[in-house]
């Protein structure tokens, strides 16, 4: 058997599990598993004692895996449906290590078993995994990375070659690079060829807030072709790379009751709440994304500064790289994107109290001045992703909780010539002083918020207002 293991650490973006990941990664050979951790010997030990120990929702929920022979015989084991390894339905109280695996199939079978038996893991686990798109194959093994060793790199051309896959009669017609296009397990009875490469990712990122939510209530309308929803905060609309069973639109299709699942139009922030358009149909997302494009839909967000925010147009151009945090320049920057957002007021408000704070998961960001805070109503003039909250930090106005770009503000004021885009940035002599500048401001934020911050779409409209629709009362008022 090969096996293709990486070693990770603390992912601090999704785009650590994207597709192409591999290339950045080892490839090691083994015919017993490779544990993705230096510590690997005591792995298996450690991981069914955390399993065990780890804490649920209170609430029994009723996992919903591809197998209701599984189902049924953890219920007639366990009356409150919990396994005693802990599926991953319900939700775990907090997330495990990051930890993906990369395989290649030694012999052929159900993609259920060949996980089982490669990893060492329940077949229940393994089951919830695919339920939730952890799982992904390709026909051929991606390229190893170039700093792969001589043997790492034998394994590949053995698993890879010419000779080999023009047997393999699955890839018969298609290129290599087509070969290697990687798609999502759907099923655990899946069957998986000799040469097929997996990746599963044994701890996926969790959503605990799905569970505490009543989403029938979160429904703002409800037509033919469109569901409006208030999204909570502390939730993703339509799920990551390694999740898409805790998303808005799963829960929502089954608050809603319907066989169809509701598809995702748009994207606001995890940490975002408010108004977000789900489809119920492949043509009206494609309707909604048209409308996007040609500027049809309109947003209003009110953000909860901890400063006070000029009221009129905020201009900013923002680095074209997708990764978080994102940096932004008031001066113009060639190849950067503009970023515009109207301040159509600003009015002085109470500090949330010590306990909204907590109710909500507000992360404390040591700010100077918790007396008072600024709500501000927003016109969104283009939509970048942070793009509200990497402007307002960047004005010294950042939204509370906001544990990513208020760090950052706040190192700003402390020291204004440490942001290498701002108004009082030191002059670069060369670009590799101005790159090693960037590097060290990236480093002056934060982690992504884990809950809220004060942040919320509150209003979503479309074609001349025709269609407007508005959120409840923003956290920081209830």
């Amino acid at each position: 058997m090969v096996t293709l293991t990486i070693f990770c650490s603390a992912i601090a973006n999704p785009l650590v599990a994207s597709l192409g990941t591999l290339k950045h990664r080892s490839i090691a050979s083994s015919v017993a598993v490779v544990r993705s951790y230096a510590t690997s010997v005591s792995l298996k030990r450690r991981y069914k004692s955390r399993l065990r120990s780890s804490s649920c929702s209170s609430r029994p929920i009723v996992c919903r895996t591809s197998s209701s022979a599984l189902v049924s015989d953890v219920t007639e084991r366990f009356p409150n449906g919990y396994p005693e390894y802990t599926r991953l339905l319900p939700c775990p109280s907090e997330n495990m290590p990051p930890r993906i695996e990369h395989l290649v199939v030694s012999e052929g079978g159900p993609v259920l078993d060949y996980i089982c038996r490669s990893l060492g893991l329940p077949s229940l686990f393994v089951a919830d995994l695919i339920q939730f798109g952890a799982v992904y194959y390709a026909l051929v093994c991606p390229e190893p990375p170039p700093t792969a060793t001589p043997e790492q790199v034998r394994i590949f051309k053995e698993v890879t070659a010419p000779s080999v896959l023009k047997s393999r009669a699955s890839i018969k017609g298609k290129t290599v690079r087509e070969a290697q296009k990687t798609f999502r397990i759907t099923h655990p009875d899946e069957f998986v060829e000799p040469g097929t490469y997996l990746r599963v990712h044994v701890h996926p990122k969790r959503f605990p807030r799905c569970y505490q939510i009543d989403w029938r209530s979160r429904i703002i309308a409800v037509t033919e072709s469109y569901v409006v929803l208030d999204k909570p905060a502390g939730t993703s609309v339509g799920g990551t790379t390694d999740n898409i069973e805790e998303s808005c639109h799963t829960f929502a299709t089954r608050a809603l009751g319907l066989t169809t699942p509701l598809k995702t139009t748009h994207q606001i922030d995890n940490c975002t709440e408010g108004c977000v358009v789900l489809a119920r149909t492949k043509e009206y997302c494609s309707i909604f994304h048209g409308k996007i494009r040609e500027k049809q839909v309109k947003k209003l967000y009110l953000a909860l500064a901890a400063a006070p925010v000029p009221v009129g147009i905020i201009s900013h151009f923002m680095r074209p790289v997708n990764l978080a945090p994102r940096l932004v320049s008031k001066d113009f920057v060639k190849g950067w994107h503009l970023c515009q957002l109207e301040v159509l007021e600003c009015k002085e408000v109470p500090w949330p109290s010590t306990s909204t704070e907590q109710s909500y998961g507000i992360e404390d960001c040591s700010w100077h001045n918790k007396d008072v805070a600024f709500e501000c109503k927003i016109n969104l003039l283009t939509g970048r992703t942070h793009q509200i909250r990497a402007q307002f930090a960047a004005i010294g106005a950042p939204i509370v909780g906001d544990s990513m770009y208020m760090p950052a503000s706040m190192a700003e004021m402390a020291e204004p010539s440490v942001n290498p885009f701002g108004e009082f940035r030191e002059h670069y002599d060369s670009d590799d002083q101005r790159t090693n500048a960037t590097e060290e401001w990236v480093l002056k934020h934060g982690k992504e918020p884990n809950a809220a911050i004060g942040l919320q779409a509150c209003q979503i409209s479309w074609d001349d207002g025709k269609c407007v629709y508005k959120a409840g009362e923003p956290w920081w008022r209830r």
